[in-house]
């Protein structure tokens, strides 16, 4: 695939990240903890592809599209190294939760997943407001 560099791209991923935060959201509140990780770390996924959408740049694989973003945003603080790390345990929740037949998560912990990407959702928005392209 080749990449696509669009403000337009940048705003329906976004677009994306939102409607999967709110059937997050929809599950959490039907007791439904698996599942609204699952949301929950797509959200990030695709917040974090937005702010891609910039850029001459697109993976295939999750850990690539991770790894890039740590780097090249997380790691120069364009976005708060806090972040970085709550994006890492998102990703290992969201394993944990669709693959791991045993893993049990609580209702806090989800309520966490679901707050980090709303967070995460307001510094993209913020950064593709401040974005010139």
């Amino acid at each position: 695939m080749s990449p696509k560099i669009s403000k337009e791209l940048a705003i329906h991923r976004l677009e994306q990240a939102k409607e999967d935060l709110t059937a997050g959201k929809l599950l959490y509140n039907s007791n439904l903890y698996k599942s609204a990780n699952n949301r929950a770390y797509y959200s990030i996924f695709h917040s974090i592809k937005a702010v891609l959408a910039l850029e001459p740049i697109d993976f295939k694989r999750h850990k690539d599209v991770l790894a890039y973003f740590n780097k090249n945003y997380i790691n120069t603080e364009i976005f708060p190294k806090m972040m970085g790390r709550k994006i890492i345990n998102s990703s290992n929740i969201r394993e944990d939760s669709d693959y791991d037949d045993e893993f049990v998560v609580d209702a806090n912990k989800t309520k966490e997943q679901l707050s980090t990407a709303e967070e995460l959702i307001q510094l993209v928005e913020e950064y593709l407001s401040s974005n010139k392209n």
